[in-house]
């Protein structure tokens, strides 16, 4: 058979592979595409996830049952959440007032924003929830084959919780023994029964701080490292977050007053001398003293009414200062200076809620002795110290462990179940 034609050579394939290529590079930008656009997307929700982590343990944190805790914890969530940053750290997050920071009696309950909660209801919400959405975060390559903008969001859970371990102050409260008699009520003043260490809520109780004070008085300086707690460990512990890293296994011992520790217990009420001021030594919201002149039912100056005179809670959201000493009706040693109510409110922390650990006293006869740690105290710091030989009041706000305590601190959440202090955990 005779052709009629040639078969194509080589030159007429030339091309094929750039039309090949051609065709698949679009596929290869696709997959490259996805590979980075979702790891841009998995990096930020990483982001918002550790913001979202650290508003709601800063929020749950302030859930102590007041009328002003809610308040608190959304500042707290929207300005330790605000710290962190997105888009590979180049952005700040960003939290809405009244909308990201959200509150619930439950888990898996329905959560609200502070200002939809009912006055009756604020003592109730234990959880805080910060919600965090990054939107518009516009593709990479995505974007070529008609992808827009996208949108990641994280959510965080966090409530208060008793510790496996926390800080407290180099103070014991002394548990008071059965049967309870003068100057220990058998009923409390408001008609409530002391609770299992012999201690009422709202109850003053005086030091033994005073020369030759013996066993009189119900709190005393202790020494979380006996025998070897000094003047400047005390007084650091004071100025500072306390003895951290303490759970109720440590043995604590006896400590004589220390002449420094009324200069280091006053920086707490903004009261300085010396080298102290608001930067090294952070001082409480307020520097109001509660005593016998300024208080006069001597009982609740935390919620409760005495005359005209605000509590606690009042004194601290106007950032009241030290109302000096005739006012007060001490004699503060040393003239210190007083921060001012400006200086209370930009640097202020939670100084004069104090965890003190409840410690069986009377065994401390025994020269030297280290005793057990029964359980954690909250209590209000009420008045600035006078002197280091002088006698000075706290107010019991209850066991330290059991829920709707006024007393949050730093620690390691109780794994199963904690015998400690309040401390923030996450929970989802």
């Amino acid at each position: 058979m005779k052709r009629t034609g040639k078969l194509p050579g080589r030159r007429y394939q030339k091309g094929a592979v750039a039309i090949i290529v051609g065709l698949c590079i679009v596929v290869l930008v696709g997959f490259l595409g996805l590979v980075a656009d979702l790891g841009r997307l998995f990096i930020t929700k990483t982001e918002l996830s550790n913001a979202a982590d650290a508003c709601a343990l800063a929020a749950a944190a302030e859930l102590k049952g007041d009328a002003e805790s809610l308040n608190r914890a959304e500042s707290a969530g929207i300005t330790v959440g605000q710290r962190n940053n997105v888009n590979f750290q180049d952005n700040a997050v960003s939290i809405l007032v009244n909308s990201d920071v959200t509150f619930s009696e439950t888990l898996a309950g329905t959560y609200f924003t502070k200002n939809a909660v009912a006055a009756a209801s604020i003592p109730n919400m234990k959880y805080a929830k910060c919600t965090l959405p990054q939107t518009g975060i516009m593709p990479w390559f995505m974007g070529v084959m008609g992808q827009g903008a996208q949108s990641v969001t994280s959510h965080a859970v966090a409530s208060l919780s008793p510790s496996q371990t926390n800080c407290a102050i180099p103070v014991g409260m002394c548990r008071q023994k059965e049967p309870y008699v003068s100057p220990e009520p058998t009923t409390c003043s408001d008609g409530t029964t002391p609770d299992s260490h012999g201690f009422c809520i709202g109850q003053w109780y005086g030091s033994r701080f005073t020369a030759g004070g013996g066993f009189e008085g119900n709190f005393n300086l202790i020494d979380y490292s006996p025998p070897s707690g000094g003047a400047s460990e005390l007084s650091a512990l004071l100025t500072g977050s306390g003895q951290c890293n303490l759970d109720i296994s440590n043995k604590v011992g006896q400590t004589g007053m220390q002449q420094s520790i009324a200069k280091a217990w006053n920086t707490r009420f903004g009261l300085y001398q010396g080298s102290d001021n608001v930067g090294n030594a952070p001082p409480d919201f307020t520097g109001f003293a509660y005593t016998a002149t300024s208080w006069v039912s001597q009982f609740n100056a935390y919620s409760g009414t005495s005359g005209a005179t605000p509590n606690f809670l009042a004194s601290r959201i106007a950032n009241t200062i030290y109302q000096g000493d005739v006012a007060a009706g001490l004699n503060l040693n040393g003239n210190p200076s007083s921060a001012t109510s400006a200086q209370l409110a930009a640097n202020g922390a939670d100084r004069r809620m104090a965890l003190m650990p409840i410690v069986d006293c009377e065994e401390w006869s025994d020269p030297g002795k280290a005793v057990d740690i029964q359980k954690f105290a909250c209590v209000l710091l009420l008045q600035p110290m006078e002197g280091p030989g002088e006698e000075t009041f706290v107010e019991y706000r209850g066991q330290a462990d059991l829920p709707g305590n006024p007393c949050a601190t730093l620690g390691l959440p109780g794994a199963g179940g904690g015998v400690g202090p309040q401390v923030p955990a996450l929970v989802r």
